[in-house]
């Protein structure tokens, strides 16, 4: 399978998503839009995979790259390529598939319980997640359900946590890839937004969990698995 990625920010990367893609037999691309860098032709990829970043979806003036991006997927996802997109990655693809995209109401960051919703249940692509996971969050913005998606998870900050369209993109508002490393680039670089008050914002001192991201990881290789055949 040939993959390409798009990178928004250095500190939200593929994390252990990576060592999967690179299996024998893949080739992985990607496209870093905080460097130099030229967008290459929509058929360089049979999967397109579009990760996080702090930026909202319409930041256009100050990250003038996001029209460019945002028309890749539109032609991606008309040439039958298949789609992810994870935080902003997922906003980004909602946003193309013509739904709104905006604030929520309530920031969620840190380790929170996502629901599977009662259309999700029958889904084999989610059968390895229990009805209630624990997964891991750092977002302040949501997006509508896109027509003809399926809504995958509700949690109880945020109406819609993932979607699966067309059985060819699937948006996921919350993180499965982050390794420790990943996490304590994001307090790094995104920590002050940790002194924010509100009722879905973990302190610090609960933002690494092993046992919790041991669990995510083996979630996020399952799910890309059977989402891509890989």
């Amino acid at each position: 399978m040939k993959i390409h990625f798009f990178q928004h920010v250095p500190f939200e990367g593929l994390g252990i998503l990576e060592p999967l893609f690179k299996k024998p037999g893949n080739s992985l691309t990607g496209t870093k839009f905080f460097e130099d860098h030229k967008l290459p032709f929509v058929e360089i990829c049979d999967l397109l995979v579009i990760m996080g970043g702090p930026m909202g979806v319409h930041d256009e003036v100050q990250y003038p790259w996001l029209n460019k991006e945002k028309k890749f997927i539109e032609q991606a996802l008309q040439k039958g390529k298949k789609v992810i997109g994870v935080c902003l990655g997922a906003q980004l693809l909602a946003d193309v598939l013509g739904a709104k995209v905006y604030k929520n109401q309530d920031k969620e960051i840190g380790w929170l319980d996502i629901n599977k919703t009662i259309e999700a249940e029958p889904l084999e692509l989610l059968k390895d997640f229990r009805q209630t996971e624990k997964v891991f969050h750092w977002h302040g913005d949501t997006f509508d359900l896109p027509t003809g998606a399926t809504n995958l998870f509700q949690s109880a900050g945020c109406l819609n946590q993932a979607f699966l369209y067309n059985n060819q993109a699937l948006g996921l508002q919350f993180h499965l890839e982050l390794a420790e490393t990943n996490i304590q680039a994001l307090i790094e670089n995104c920590g002050h937004e940790l002194q924010e008050t509100g009722q879905f914002i973990a302190p610090k001192s609960e933002l690494i969990k092993p046992e919790l991201m041991d669990r995510s990881h083996l979630l996020a290789h399952n799910l890309i698995k059977r989402f891509t055949n890989i």
